[in-house]
């Protein structure tokens, strides 16, 4: 894909669709408040934990386990369909409830980005969420006005819900496995692009020092996840 080479740019390159500028009297993001979490934290579950952990003084029987061997499942083939575009992205854990609007290139081949600080787009270029390989969102992290979608994308955490809404009204479930922060100058193209073998998505705003010459932050923060289910 020609344009993932591209994309390395993301805010930097956006200045012939939208300037991303400093927030008022901030030199960069807030850490503290970019980090706050919407809804807290998972508690544990004492009894299912217990269960879990319960292990048996005795090893069982050879006809018990026989009979508690699970027999070998073939598993069926995976037949990955045309999705309907996205219109909505939801991650509650920090709070965004967001219309997608499609991405396409810019006229030098560069990523587009959003127009709107409070919309997150997809990447036209690559696979609908829902189809397989990575389908990519971008959104912005900050503006003049205040915070973007994305201002928060650092505060998730592995196991949080992202949820992606079709044209259909279909809701598709996916999970954060992990994140990373990357220098636009050399942004993973491969890894954020990979043909993976099942659905993935990937999040992708700005992050790391904000440069007050070009009025640009110099790093990209992107996170990764995994299609729960079937599409």
């Amino acid at each position: 894909m020609t344009a993932a080479l591209t994309l390395s740019g993301i805010c930097f390159i956006s200045a012939a669709v939208v300037r991303l500028v400093e927030p008022s009297g901030a030199g960069q993001l807030d850490r503290s408040d970019q980090m706050r979490r919407v809804l807290p934290l998972p508690t544990p579950n004492p009894v299912a934990d217990a269960a879990l952990l319960r292990v048996s003084t005795s090893p069982p029987t050879p006809a018990v386990a026989a009979a508690k061997s699970p027999k070998p499942v073939r598993k069926a083939k995976t037949v990955w369909k045309q999705m309907p575009p996205p219109v909505r992205l939801q991650i509650p854990a920090i709070g965004v409830s967001a219309p997608v609007i499609r991405l396409g290139r810019n006229a030098d081949g560069t990523a587009e980005v959003p127009r709107t600080f409070s919309d997150a787009g997809w990447f036209r270029p690559g696979p609908e969420p829902g189809e397989k390989g990575a389908a990519v969102m971008l959104g912005h992290v900050d503006s003049q006005s205040g915070p973007g979608v994305f201002y928060r994308l650092r505060a998730l955490r592995r196991g949080d819900r992202i949820n992606v809404v079709l044209r259909t009204g279909k809701r598709l479930r996916f999970v954060v496995t992990g994140a990373m922060e990357a220098p636009k100058n050399n942004f993973p193209t491969k890894l954020v692009y990979k043909k993976t073998p099942g659905s993935t998505l990937r999040l992708i705003t700005c992050g790391g020092a904000f440069n007050r010459s070009t009025g640009h932050y110099v790093d990209n923060y992107i996170v990764f996840a995994w299609l729960v289910g079937k599409p």
